[in-house]
């Protein structure tokens, strides 16, 4: 029977909604800068199911005006909190490119016009909801924009160090990461009335200083002392993790952040819950008027198989707000998961994407980090090397995604996320049959790799393994093309103007991509310096925050630009075809 939804099947976002059910109020209201998409991909939508499944009425406002009441007002005011998100993408990399220019389009807005999401979202709908309502609940900070915002940072758009988002916000309270065990802990406690600041996982404002806590450099020495500023952000890397974390605080002004240790991870049954969860996978009607969003013909028939990333790319905070140890789905679930995509009207045979933050790390992880939490100030992986006691194995993976495509009505499986191919090659075990899987049954005509660089000193800065391991890689997926009979092709995922690089070393990538590759880039980014990354840090101070020395940074926006183009202008060639 296919699947047909009606607003019921949806958590509530009208007073029609409301009184439908009999409800006079609500106990959360979530606030959120993407439109109501019910999807296990959009984390309000995560949070608004899990607090339904435990009993609690909720609410979601998606992309209220901000100039008048009529939306922030439609659902009343909640019992205990108003939870508040940027959205799925910090608010400032949703508007502005990478130079600065305002982008026309959203793929979480209907319609597809960027015309519903006001820059600094999270601190718009805090000043929103202070205004309309007085003395009102506690508003609770969550999603990507407030979670790597959450200490001293800088932020690009206006070139400056910020105050943690909280103070500016002046919200009550902050849930970072993924924040599921916070969620609950949090909402409980204000339920029944008892203290919530001693709840892992939350950042909260204080009087006073937690002097059991780790001391960051406060937010004043931070304006005055770039590298003190490096100080503070190796501190609030290093203690992200839910073994090994200390709580830390900051002095601002008069005052105090603290964050105390992370919520526990989720256990592979927790995550198998959360995935279970009644998703409908669809927009909600009241935003179906203002036409589709565009993020659901990617995200509606794709499967998320797991949390983390050690891939520790400078540039990425992925492993900032989702955490560096991996939370793995269990097999069954994944697979009772492709099996109800069959319920759609709409669903053609075709996953989207059968991956997670990075796909190749689904079902193994370092057993020293399982039991005692990532290491201070030692890498999984780098440039270089991978540590010995991380040891890749695609096993578990390659059965995973054999038991997908085996499933009745499942026509095509793809894995869209992205790959680690240095992991790939690492494997001796099994990362040539999970290449071998991904070039016969998982990709269509490319397949897309992120080298972003090919500078040793480049790659350094980002973190990236060298040139070396991507010619070895390549060789390897033409071989299997070959022996398939396929011919599909690489496309790579390029950086210009990141710290450390240089005109020459754009010439040097784009002579490299010529000679070794034998393709002409067809896009490279720009460099976007985002909040929680240490390629941030690299470019706000202009300094190697591991050498402590001084680094060349590209800051003039048409020489960044001159850098992309170096890279992307067409040259005559004829394609090495993988034959």
């Amino acid at each position: 029977m296919k699947k047909f939804f009606k607003e019921s099947d949806f958590l509530v976002t009208t007073r029609k909604e409301m009184d439908k059910r009999g409800w006079e109020s609500l106990d959360v209201i979530l606030v959120s800068g993407d439109a109501y998409i019910d999807s296990q991909f959009i984390g309000v939508a995560v949070v608004g199911r899990m607090l339904e499944k435990l009993g609690y009425r909720v609410g979601i406002i998606g992309q209220p005006d901000i100039k008048s009441d009529k939306d922030i007002k439609r659902l009343g005011e909640p019992r205990l909190y108003w939870g508040v998100s940027g959205g799925s993408i910090d608010s400032m990399v949703a508007n502005y490119t990478a130079t600065k220019k305002f982008r026309n389009s959203d793929d979480y807005t209907p319609g597809g016009k960027n015309d519903k999401r006001p820059d600094r979202a999270v601190l718009a709908y805090c000043n929103l909801i202070r205004q309309h309502f007085k003395n009102t609940s506690p508003i609770v900070l969550g999603g990507i924009e407030a979670s790597l915002r959450r200490v001293t940072h800088y932020d690009y758009w206006s070139n400056k160090l910020r105050k943690p988002i909280l103070f500016d916000s002046k919200a009550d309270l902050l849930i970072y990461g993924m924040g599921e065990n916070a969620i609950k802990e949090v909402t409980d406690a204000l339920d029944k009335g008892t203290e919530y600041k001693d709840i892992r996982g939350v950042c909260y404002i204080s009087k006073e200083a937690h002097t059991s806590y780790k001391l960051m450099p406060s937010h004043a020495e931070c304006l005055k002392d770039k590298e003190k500023y490096i100080d503070l952000f190796d501190l609030f890397y290093d203690n992200n993790d839910p073994k090994a974390a200390s709580g830390i605080y900051q002095q601002v002004d008069n005052r105090y952040l603290v964050q105390n240790p992370p919520c526990k991870d989720l256990s592979e049954p927790e995550m198998d819950a959360v995935a279970d969860l009644p998703f409908t996978r669809e927009l909600h009607p009241f935003h179906k008027t203002d036409g589709e969003v565009k993020c659901l013909e990617t995200i509606k028939f794709s499967i998320m198989t797991h949390q983390g990333c050690w891939g520790e790319c400078n540039f990425c905070a992925i492993g900032v707000h989702q955490g560096r140890t991996i939370r793995t789905r269990s097999e069954k679930s994944i697979i009772k998961e492709a099996k109800e995509f069959r319920e759609y009207k709409d669903f053609k045979g075709i996953i989207s994407d059968l991956g997670g933050p990075t796909a190749n790390m689904y079902g193994y992880e370092c057993n020293k980090k399982i039991k005692l939490g990532t290491c201070d100030h030692q890498r999984c992986v780098d440039s270089t090397h991978l540590c010995s006691s991380m040891k890749p194995d695609h096993t578990r993976v390659v059965n995973m995604m054999r038991q997908v495509r085996e499933i009745p009505g499942i026509r095509k499986a793809f894995v869209a996320s992205g790959v680690r191919y240095d992991l790939i090659t690492e494997d001796k075990k099994a990362g040539y049959s999970y290449l071998k899987e991904l070039v016969n049954h998982h990709i269509s005509g490319q397949m897309k790799v992120a080298p972003e660089h090919t500078q040793q000193h480049v790659l350094d800065l980002m973190g990236k393994p060298g040139k070396q391991t991507l010619i070895d890689f390549k060789k390897l997926y033409d071989k299997l093309n070959k022996e398939a009979g396929k011919k599909q092709f690489l496309t790579y995922y390029l950086i210009a103007a990141h710290p450390g690089c240089e005109e020459k070393d754009m010439h040097e990538l784009k002579r490299f991509t010529t000679k070794e590759l034998k393709m002409n880039p067809e896009q490279a980014q720009v460099f976007t310096p985002t909040p929680g990354t240490y390629s941030a840090v690299m470019y706000y101070t202009e300094i190697d925050p591991v050498t402590r020395k001084k680094i060349f940074v590209e800051k003039d926006t048409r020489k960044k630009e001159i850098q992309k183009e170096i890279v992307v202008k067409k040259d005559s060639f004829k394609r090495d075809f993988a034959s």
